[in-house]
Formats: C-alpha cells, structure tokens, sequence
C-alpha cells in the first residue's frame, strides 16, 4: 500500500460514515419539516373567524350535504374515482389553501391537516376526506371517512396507527369547532368494502382508514371513533 492509499482510506471511511449517517437521519428530517409544515398551516387557519358569514354559509352547507347524503343513503358512494374529486370548493368560503381542518390522535403525537378530495395530491399533504361521504361538522347520521398514507416519504402520518387502542382519543378541528372523538373499534377490510364506510343510523362516527399491511396496498386499516359529545 503505498502512502497516498493510506491517506486516503481514513478520509473515505469518514465519508462512508457521513453518508450512513446521512441515510438514517434523512427520515427524520423530513419528518421535522413535515409536521413544521403543518404547524405553520395550522396558525395559519386559527385566523379564520368563527364569526366570519362566509364561513358561517360553508357550515351550513355542509350540514345539508350531510343531511343530503344520508337521505340518499350515499348512492353515488360506488366508484372510486368519486372520493377524488371535491364536491365543495372552500375558496368560495374565503379559505384558501384548501384546509378544512386538522386531524389530531394524541396517541400518535400526530396532527394532520384535512383536505377534501381523496386524490393523490391532497394524500401527500395529510388526511383526504373521502366525497360521498359525511363532511367533517359532526352530527347524527354521520360518518367522515378520512384517508392517510401509511408511511410516506416525508413523513410517518398513519404508519403506527396499529397502536391506536379502544378509548384513544381523536380530535377533528375544524374551522368552527372541535369535535372529540374516542376509538371504538378496528377493523381489517378489503379495498372495495364500501359497505364498511357506510353512514350507521343515529351516529356521530369518524372513520381513518389506511393501507395495511405495513408496506402493502393490499387491504385497509380501519379505525372507527364515536363522538363523545364533549
């Protein structure tokens, strides 16, 4: 070996080191700057005002798209190309950026903005509200059906939902109120069970349903939480 070699092997094994190092903290820098993200776009929506008569109509409305949807049974609940499209346009109602609310499960240290429409790129900024289904007001004949990632690139999100225990609490934010909600079962079903997004007479239900497993897409993870009415 001679001398520039072995000047040369304590430099590359500190660059091997870097690199490891660089992979193993990667997802945890993104992680950071995910849930900075959503921080940011969280004091960002505790501006709007309760008070606002824009936002005042959109509640209204919304609760007659619920009202709507139950009464129909959720008929057009079949393809599912209509999760993907909004049936509601918040910047109409002065909310900009698309947010109606956030998605909070202490259990998970997590807070994820809602956003309607469960198309690809709402996905990959945090909980998609599944259209066709009940909006995120609350209120009985109600079942809001959330969609997350199981794992992303940027961030965790509902990787370890599986933690999730009967009792957890899950809170919804929205740009009126916040509804508190607790888990009351789990559930593993197939991709095309619409019948387990159903809307259940009398209840105040929001459902979160993922992938599972961990690293599949072959089935869904499904949480059901029952408002507590506090």
């Amino acid at each position: 070996m001679n001398n520039r070699t072995s000047r040369l092997l304590p430099v590359l094994a500190v660059l091997l080191l870097a690199a490891g190092a660089a992979v193993l903290l990667y997802p945890r820098f993104t992680a950071w700057q995910y849930r900075r993200g959503v921080e940011r776009r969280h004091e960002t929506f505790a501006q709007t005002t309760p008070g606002d008569p824009l936002l005042e109509q959109l509640y209204q409305d919304l609760v007659r798209r619920n009202e709507e949807l139950y009464a129909t049974r959720q008929s057009e609940l079949t393809d599912p190309f209509s999760y993907e499209q909004p049936a509601v346009s918040l910047e109409d109602y002065g909310l900009e950026d698309g947010v109606i609310g956030f998605l909070q499960i202490p259990a998970l240290d997590l807070e994820l903005p809602i956003l309607l429409g469960a198309n690809e790129q709402n996905l990959e900024k945090g909980a998609a509200h599944l259209t066709q289904t009940s909006y995120p007001v609350g209120g009985p004949n109600t079942n809001c059906v959330l969609a997350a990632h199981r794992g992303y690139y940027r961030a965790p999100m509902l990787r370890e939902v599986e933690r999730l225990q009967i009792g957890d609490a899950v809170r919804v934010e929205n740009f009126r109120e916040t509804l508190e909600y607790r888990v009351v079962e789990t559930r593993i079903i197939q991709p095309d069970d619409v019948q387990a997004l159903l809307i259940q007479d009398g209840r105040d239900l929001l459902t979160l349903v993922t992938c599972h497993p961990l690293g599949s897409n072959a089935q869904r993870y499904v949480v059901y939480c029952e408002r507590t009415g506090d």
